[in-house]
């Protein structure tokens, strides 16, 4: 596992990024992706999902699904934001249903790259 933010310093006042302060930070976080060839990226908060899916739907309908990043086509499956879900617990148990999807499509994707087994005999 590792994180990784879509900038690299906070926006004064906490406030949510601009796009060209995004923009200027996605080429560092594109290099970071290429050298840890992940399986998956967990997008986690409203604005890692826009962002790296370069969109501007809801979370609520960026959830429930597989959607692929960057040219590799990296698996990625959106969340809500640890501070949301504070906020708002009711909606934990949809954070929940995320967690479990991810990590089923996880297990799929390492099954796919599982060496063969070697018979025996």
């Amino acid at each position: 596992m590792y994180i990784a933010n879509v900038l690299k310093c906070r926006p004064p006042g906490n406030r949510d990024p601009r796009p060209e302060e995004s923009a200027s930070c996605r080429p560092y976080l594109q290099r970071q992706l290429e050298l840890l060839q992940p399986l998956l990226i967990l997008a986690v908060g409203r604005i890692a999902a826009q962002n790296l899916l370069e969109t501007d739907t809801p979370i609520g309908r960026l959830r429930g699904q597989v959607h692929r990043f960057g040219p590799q086509g990296v698996p990625l499956i959106v969340t809500y934001h640890p501070a949301y879900l504070l906020r708002s617990p009711g909606e934990k148990r949809k954070a929940w249903v995320d967690l479990k999807f991810a990590r089923q499509e996880l297990a799929k994707l390492r099954a796919l790259r599982a060496p063969p087994l070697a018979a025996s005999g």
